[in-house]
């Protein structure tokens, strides 16, 4: 099959690369290699997939209508994975506006070509922070998600809607992932895990918000690579609209996110106390009953190996000194 990868140069995007060639399809990247982090990550992380004969990179903006649609006529895509996005709660709401032309005019622009060149099967990547800050404990696909607390999670149930939308107008099959709190090898550099883990390197003071109670359903991205495989066959197989929660369903505080790099580093940080930033939501719990149901979603990787692979990584990949 032919498949056309959103964002495909990020740390989900290019793992999804690597595990679609491996079982034999094609495969078309459109990223546009934007400056959120250094590009140069987002090179390295193609590097082996650009050594396949089936991979294909086209280096554009998913703003840019003229642009998406070159690709879709000059490819017979078959289906899309719609990956690329401006991610992060705290940026969004420092820049709301380049997260909605980038997270809802995006995802329109993929979603028209979609209709125009007859493509029946989309996958868009969601986030558990449409959730907000939902009392009900683990978040389920029915509960409400009327309440977002960040830009950023607005756009991406705005992105849902949309395809909702193109579902029923144009019967496209649709599957929503909502995400929660993915890491592992690769992961971007504005994020906790990989964060903490270079100031511990370094012997820099740890910034924690609030008083380190709060808590994320942290999952590894092999685990979310696995679910997206499990609804690609899916969406391939039948005419739907559907939502899954791809998570660990289990709970990881702050403390015990620090505690646990220190373990394996061996080396005990020093902590800030800060307050709680706007956006930020007090847990995530993912209920994944219906991903295993429908998807047969499993995840398997306890937090403290997930861990060990990428403090692994990191030592091997990352070079402090030139951070």
């Amino acid at each position: 099959m032919k498949i056309l990868v959103t964002g495909g140069s990020g740390f989900i995007g290019s793992h999804l690369c690597e595990r679609l060639l491996a079982d034999g399809h094609k495969v078309i990247n459109l990223d546009n290699f934007c400056d959120f982090y250094d590009p140069k990550i987002k090179r390295s992380n193609i590097s082996w997939s650009q050594k396949q004969v089936n991979y294909h990179l086209c280096e554009g903006d998913i703003r840019d209508q003229d642009f998406v649609e070159k690709v879709f006529r000059e490819n017979e895509i078959e289906m899309v994975i719609h990956v690329a996005a401006m991610a992060g709660v705290r940026p969004s709401i420092e820049n709301p506006q380049l997260y909605c032309t980038v997270n809802v005019n995006g995802t329109q622009n993929l979603l028209e070509a979609c209709r125009k060149h007859q493509i029946k099967k989309f996958i868009f990547a969601s986030s558990s922070s449409i959730y907000g800050n939902n009392r009900k404990v683990p978040f389920a696909e029915t509960d409400s998600v009327d309440h977002p607390i960040s830009p950023y999670a607005a756009t991406k149930k705005m992105g849902e809607l949309l395809c909702y939308s193109y579902h029923y107008l144009f019967d496209m099959s649709m599957i929503c992932l909502r995400f929660f709190t993915v890491y592992g090898p690769r992961q971007r550099p504005d994020l906790a895990i990989y964060k903490f883990t270079k100031f511990l390197l370094e012997g820099t003071e740890i910034p924690l918000f609030g008083d380190g109670s709060t808590s994320r359903d942290y999952t590894f991205y092999k685990d979310i690579i696995n679910g997206i495989m499990g609804a690609a066959e899916y969406v391939n197989a039948h005419k739907c609209y559907e939502i899954f929660n791809l998570g660990e369903s289990q709970t990881i505080t702050l403390k015990k996110m620090v505690t646990t790099i220190e373990k394996e580093l061996d080396i005990k940080g020093k902590y800030k106390w800060l307050e709680m930033q706007q956006g930020d939501v007090n847990i995530t719990y993912s209920d994944i009953t219906k991903a295993k149901e429908m998807l047969g979603y499993a995840p398997d990787t306890e937090f403290s190996a997930g861990i060990r692979e990428f403090v692994k990584w990191f030592k091997n990949n990352i070079n402090i000194s030139e951070e």
